[in-house]
């Protein structure tokens, strides 16, 4: 299968980490031109440079997705550099796990703070929404398009300790089917990605016990990568998956039925 999606213009929101930076590369090595949207700078104009020097059409354009004045600024600068946006992927993700309440002998002792319930939630969940209603209008210009997000398995089972990620992730199921069902008349598939345990920065900082017993109960037996990820969002944002709207497709190993 070769996906071509040359002359599509491609937004990646956190692009320039992990999942994202790899969805990037992807995209613009089947032909995109992608504009990566990220808060960090520095980071975000060198990934652009190291993929433009791949010689792939990549530029950084700064966002952050929690500010709506932020994202329509980076929309009109993503429209004023390549005419027009036909994709938008979803990715930009935080965690601030902890438990709802933790207990010891029998005692209240901690627990998540609204800080970092609210941190997530703005990012995860707020932001697809923010990010979304701000690029529609330019996909209704282009006369269609595709917008794929991002979930997590742990949306479909819970996970021990991520009240506030889980609570996101299930939440962008919900978004993606009543998008799927609002914008499908008019020629925009929305669709969701729920990944499994991915070897990326964010993973990095789980307990290396919780990351050996996650990679033991999936099937395939390893931690999935940035690329596995990158391929499946590239897939749906391709004309072979111009009937699949409203899907949550996993990328977990098979660590749902592993489990």
């Amino acid at each position: 299968m070769h996906i071509d999606l040359t002359q599509r213009v491609a937004v990646v929101t956190g692009g320039a980490n992990g999942i994202g930076r790899a969805t990037a590369r992807r995209l613009a090595q089947s032909g995109a031109r992608v504009a990566i949207w990220d808060r960090v700078a520095a980071l975000g104009n060198s990934v652009a440079a190291e993929l433009a020097s791949e010689g792939l059409e990549v530029v950084f354009v700064e966002a952050d997705v929690t500010q709506r004045d932020s994202v329509e600024a980076a929309v009109t600068a993503t429209v004023a550099r390549f005419g027009g946006i036909d994709i938008l992927i979803n990715n930009a993700g935080v965690t601030r796990d902890a438990q709802l309440v933790k207990i010891k002998d029998g005692a209240v002792t901690g627990g998540m703070t609204d800080d970092e319930f609210d941190t997530v939630i703005a990012v995860n969940l707020k932001g697809v929404y923010t990010c979304t209603q701000a690029v529609v209008p330019e996909l209704l210009k282009r006369g269609g398009g595709r917008i794929v997000n991002a979930s997590s398995v742990v949306a479909l089972n819970g996970n021990f300790g991520q009240t506030n990620y889980v609570a996101t992730k299930a939440g962008v199921i919900g978004m993606t089917q009543v998008w799927a069902r609002e914008l499908g008349k008019r020629n925009i598939t929305v669709n969701a990605i729920a990944p499994g345990f991915i070897a990326t920065e964010m993973t990095a900082r789980m307990p290396a016990s919780a990351l050996e017993a996650m990679q033991a109960h999936t099937p395939a037996g390893r931690l999935g990568s940035p690329e596995d990820v990158a391929n499946a969002y590239c897939f749906l944002a391709s004309e072979f998956a111009a009937y699949i709207n409203g899907a949550v497709l996993t990328v977990d190993g098979g660590l749902v039925i592993g489990t």
